[in-house]
């Protein structure tokens, strides 16, 4: 687990938010060579993936803040944090955090901080939340400048997976979203007061949170090679074949929305949920029926694909 990928000038630059911003970079090229080929102005495609960032961020932190288990420790934060346990060792909680060490039970008790919930570069953001977030951006931003919808669509169906393969391996360097308990050869176990260290040690499974976690299902990793599968079965296999604009989109929310779904049974992280599903399954099980109302309403009609 590396939380900080690298510091310069004595400016540590969080791993989740450098891969993010990666992803991002990519996901952004290669819509613009894509705007290119099919003879539409790359321009639209950098302001739409700017404005899909920012909406996106903001999106998936308050789905993070609402749905993932940590709505009543923003609020204690604000309003009693002796309430909020963070999994630090005493002289990060004294020297960085400025906090109060619990001593007895071995936890950093932060200080107040009522705009905690707001912190995006501290970690904590979902997909769901930030995919809805920039889809609204997105579709606000190509309605003004008269781009074709659908078409764009296409072209985030393969644009999206691919930055989400990097996003995941920021989670991985940041020890979030970890799997369940595993001896498969390539699990993994992550540093002392991991996220995986806290719930583990929060299940009674292991002793103390200052420990080694036990070794864990990489999910990460696994989410990571799906979105690049994902992003090549939609490249390079369902848009030189698709019938119509939105298509690849189509696919690419239905194979995601699956592939997410399962990867949900291995999670160990804090997921949220109703009903005996996470948040991130119950959003999936929607994505599903939307793809494919998309599908049955798009497919029916005749010369809806615009020149590639």
């Amino acid at each position: 687990m590396r939380p900080e990928l690298f510091r310069l000038f004595d400016i540590g630059f969080p791993a989740y938010f450098v891969l993010l911003l990666s992803g991002f970079l990519f996901a952004t090229a290669l819509g613009v060579l894509w705007a290119r080929r099919v003879g539409q102005n790359p321009d639209v495609v950098v302001d739409l993936g700017l404005a899909m960032l920012l909406a996106g961020v903001a999106g998936g932190r308050i789905l993070h803040v609402l749905a993932d288990g940590y709505f009543w420790d923003y609020v204690h934060l604000c309003t009693d944090p002796s309430k909020v346990d963070l999994p630090v060792g005493e002289t990060e909680c004294l020297k960085r955090i400025e906090g109060a060490w619990d001593a007895a039970r071995k936890v950093c008790h932060p200080q107040q901080d009522c705009l905690g919930w707001a912190k995006f570069w501290a970690g904590g953001l979902t997909y769901y939340g930030g995919f809805l977030g920039a889809s609204a951006a997105a579709w606000f931003l190509l309605k003004r400048d008269k781009f074709p919808f659908w078409k764009a669509a296409d072209m985030a169906g393969f644009a999206v997976p691919m930055g989400l393969a990097f996003g995941r391996m920021g989670c991985l360097l940041a020890g979030c979203c970890f799997g369940a308990e595993s001896n498969v050869p390539w699990a993994m176990s992550f540093p002392p007061r991991s996220a995986a260290s806290e719930a583990q040690w929060k299940a009674h499974t292991l002793p103390w949170m200052g420990m080694w976690s036990h070794s864990v299902h990489p999910t990460q990793v696994y989410e990571s090679a799906a979105s690049l599968l994902i992003c090549a079965v939609c490249l390079l296999y369902v848009h030189p074949r698709k019938r119509y604009d939105g298509q690849v989109f189509v696919a690419f929310l239905a194979l995601y929305a699956v592939a997410r779904f399962v990867l949900e049974i291995l999670r160990r992280d804090d997921r949220g949920g109703m009903l005996g599903l996470s948040t991130s399954q119950l959003i999936g099980v929607g994505l599903v029926a939307t793809a494919a109302a998309i599908h049955a309403t798009r497919g029916r009609k005749k010369g809806v694909v615009a020149g590639d």
